[in-house]
C-alpha cells in the first residue's frame, strides 16, 4: 500500500517490517518521533531510557538475546552513547542492531551542528543515509540485513529535513526474525586479550563493506545530458541538487555514507569535466575524494555552517535563481519564549531579581536565558549544570553563595544525578534547582522516570526526587511552587546562604499538559494601571502594553497569577471562579 509518511514515521515502519522487536531511546529532536511511532506497533517493545548510553546498551542486550533491536537519538545524544558504541563495534551482534541518529544542521533545536558521519568513520560502523521517506523505510530494513551479514551495528542517519518532511512510501508485511543466543566469551567479553583479537576482524569487515559499497544499489549514478559537471551528494542535499538541476548533470547519489566506495567515485570523476561535492556541514565526502587524489570542488563554495537550500546551490553553482523558489518578502523574526503560564517563569524571575549566577541545562527552561528574564549564564550539555556548579563553587567563582544550577526533571534523570552525587561526595557548597514540570517538555511531552508513566502511557515505577536527593547525601531538600514568588524568593535566599549543598525542587506541571486545569484569565483594570510595565519583566506572551496600559490576551492567559504578584497597584487581578 502506498501512503504519505514523515521520514521518522517511515523509519518506524521499516523497523516494524524488518521484524525489530526491541526499541530503547531517549527523546531528542529531530529523532523523537521514530520511537513514538514504533510504539504504536504492538509487536514491538518500545521504551524511553533515562539516557542514550542506557538505550544503546539495552538495545545491544536485546540483540545479544537474539532479537532485532534499535535505539534512536539526536546527534549530541550520540556523544552520550559513544562509550558502548566503540566497543560493540568490536563485539559485533547476534541479531541485527540498528542505531538511528538524527543531525540538526541549522540548529533548529540543538546547541551545536555536530556531523555524525565522523562517528561512523571513527567507530568503524557502516552508516546509511536516506534522502526521503521511501529510503528511510527501505534503508532501515536494509540496515538489518547488513548488520547480520557483516556482524556489525549499523547507523541510519537522518537529518531534520528528512525526518520531518513527508513523501510517499510503499508498505509491506512484517517479517519475524529471531536468533538463538550462544555463549561466545572471545567475541563478547572485551578484556584486552579478546579485544586484540577482535580489532583485525573489524578492519577486515571494513574492507568487505567497502567492496560492498562499490556495487550496492543505494550508491547509484544518475546520468545527465551535460558532463561538464558531475555532482556527488547524499541525504537532503541530493533533493536540493535534483530540484535545481533535474537531469542536466550526472549525479552520484550516495546512500551508504560510510565506508565510502573508492573505484565507483574514481570512475564517476573520470566521466565528468569538473567534480562538485554537495554536502551539509563538514567536508566528509570531499575529504575522502581528495585522499584518493581526485580533484573536486566542495567547501570552497559551500559553507560548513548551517543548512543548504535550493537557492544557495543554484547561486553557488552559477545558476539563475529558480523561478518561484525565492521568497522576496522579509519575514519578521520570532524569538523563542516560554509559554504563557509556564511554571518556570516565576522561578527565573526570582533568580534574575536576586542577581544569581545560574548555570543552566538542556530543556525548555533554557528559554530562561532570553530577555527580559535573562536569568541563565551557561548552557552546555545534558547534566552539565550541576557538575559545572560544583567546579564553579570549588574554584570560588564570583560570590560562591550566589551561584545555583538549574536543571529539568528529565535532564536530571538523564545525567544530572551523577553530578549531584559528586556535589554530595566532594561537599560542594551550592544549590541545585530542579525545575520539575512533570514531563519531558522541549521534545514534545514524553514521559520520563519521574512521571510515573511509561512510553505507552501505562502506570509504572515513579522515581521520587526528594527521596533520591536525600539518599545520595543531600540533607537540605525542599519543594516550592514557582507560581508563588514570595515562596521562591525565601527558598532561594535561605538555601544559597546555607553552608552545605542543597536542592530546591520547583514543582508544577507544564501548562500545556492536557490534564492541567487552568484558572480563568487575569483581569487587567486599565483604571488602576499606571503604565509602570513591572508586569512586562516576566516576558509573558499573554501580556502587552496598549496605549500605555497593560492588556491581557485571554486566549493565551492561564491565570497563573505571577504577573498579579508584581503589580503594586492592583491593576492585575485573579478572576473569581464561578
Amino acid at each position: 500500500m502506498k501512503t504519505l509518511m514523515l521520514g521518522n514515521e517511515a523509519v518506524a515502519r521499516g523497523l516494524f517490517e524488518a521484524g525489530c522487536s526491541f526499541v530503547s531511546s531517549y527523546p531528542g529532536t529531530p529523532s523523537t518521533e521514530i520511537t513514538e511511532y514504533v510504539a504504536t506497533y504492538k509487536e514491538v517493545y518500545a521504551e524511553w531510557a533515562p539516557n542514550e548510553k542506557v538505550a544503546m546498551e539495552a538495545a545491544f542486550g536485546a540483540c545479544l538475546a537474539g532479537k532485532r533491536s534499535f535505539c534512536a537519538m539526536k546527534h549530541v545524544g550520540l556523544n552520550v552513547a559513544a562509550d558502548p558504541l566503540f566497543t560493540i563495534a568490536y563485539t559485533g551482534v547476534n541479531a541485527g542492531l540498528v542505531i538511528g541518529v538524527a543531525d540538526d544542521a541549522g540548529m533548529h533545536s540543538s546547541q551545536n551542528e555536530q556531523d555524525s558521519r565522523h562517528y561512523a568513520r571513527a567507530s568503524k560502523i557502516p552508516m546509511l543515509e536516506p534522502s526521503d521517506s521511501a529510503e528511510a523505510l527501505s534503508f532501515t530494513k536494509l540496515a538489518y540485513d547488513i548488520s547480520e551479514e557483516f556482524d556489525t551495528p549499523v547507523f541510519v542517519k537522518m537529518c531534520t529535513r528528512v525526518a520531518h518532511s513527508q513523501s510517499i512510501v510503499e508498505t509491506a508485511q512484517r517479517v519475524e526474525v529471531s536468533k538463538t543466543y550462544e555463549k561466545a566469551p572471545q567475541k563478547y567479553i572485551m578484556m584486552p586479550a579478546n579485544a586484540k583479537l577482535r580489532h583485525p576482524v573489524v578492519e577486515e569487515r571494513t574492507r568487505r563493506l567497502t567492496q560492498w559499497a562499490e556495487t550496492c544499489h543505494i550508491n547509484r549514478v544518475e546520468e545527465g545530458s551535460d558532463h561538464s559537471m558531475g555532482i556527488i551528494t547524499s541525504s537532503t542535499s541530493y533533493q536540493y541538487v535534483k530540484e535545481v538541476f533535474g537531469d542536466q548533470y550526472p549525479v552520484l547519489k550516495l546512500g551508504m555514507i560510510w565506508p565510502l566506495p573508492v573505484e565507483k567515485i574514481r570512475d564517476f570523476s573520470k566521466s565528468v569535466e569538473k567534480l562538485v561535492i554537495v554536502e551539509e556541514l563538514d567536508s566528509f565526502i570531499e575529504t575522502h575524494c581528495k585522499e584518493l587524489g581526485i580533484s573536486c570542488v566542495g567547501k570552497e563554495k559551500f559553507s560548513c555552517i548551517g543548512e543548504l537550500s535550493q537557492n544557495l546551490i543554484a547561486e553557488k553553482l552559477g545558476v539563475s535563481t529558480m523561478a518561484g523558489a525565492k521568497l522576496d518578502t522579509a519575514i519578521p523574526a520570532r524569538p523563542p519564549v516560554m509559554c504563557a503560564g509556564c511554571p518556570h517563569r516565576g522561578l527565573f524571575y526570582t533568580l534574575a531579581k536576586n542577581h544569581l549566577t545560574a548555570l543552566g541545562d538542556i530543556g525548555c527552561y533554557t528559554l530562561g536565558a532570553v530577555p527580559p528574564l535573562a536569568a541563565l549564564d551557561t548552557t552546555i550539555c545534558m547534566g552539565a549544570s550541576i557538575s559545572s556548579l560544583h567546579g564553579f563553587t570549588k574554584a570560588g567563582g564570583g560570590e560562591e553563595k550566589k551561584a545555583v544550577a538549574v536543571i529539568g526533571d528529565s535532564t536530571f534523570m538523564h545525567s544530572g544525578m551523577t553530578g549531584l552525587v559528586n556535589m554530595a561526595y566532594n561537599e560542594s557548597n551550592g544549590t541545585v534547582i530542579i525545575v520539575d514540570n512533570s514531563i519531558t517538555g522541549m521534545t514534545g511531552h514524553q514521559q520520563n522516570p519521574t512521571t510515573g508513566f511509561n512510553l505507552k502511557g501505562d502506570p509504572c515505577t515513579k522515581i521520587d526526587l526528594e527521596s533520591f536527593c536525600r539518599a545520595v547525601g543531600i540533607r537540605r531538600v525542599r519543594v516550592v511552587d514557582p507560581y508563588d514568588l514570595q515562596q521562591c524568593d525565601e527558598a532561594i535566599k535561605e538555601e544559597t546562604a546555607a553552608e552545605e549543598p542543597s536542592v530546591i525542587i520547583s514543582r508544577r506541571p507544564c501548562a500545556l499538559l492536557k490534564y492541567v486545569k487552568h484558572n480563568k484569565p487575569i483581569i487587567a483594570d486599565s483604571n488602576k494601571c499606571v503604565g509602570c510595565k513591572a508586569c512586562m519583566k516576566i516576558g509573558c506572551p499573554a501580556i502587552s502594553i496598549v496605549d500605555q496600559k497593560a492588556r491581557i490576551d485571554n486566549t493565551l492567559c492561564t491565570g497563573c497569577g505571577v504577573c498579579a504578584q508584581l503589580c503594586k497597584f492592583g491593576a492585575l487581578q485573579n478572576a473569581k471562579e464561578d
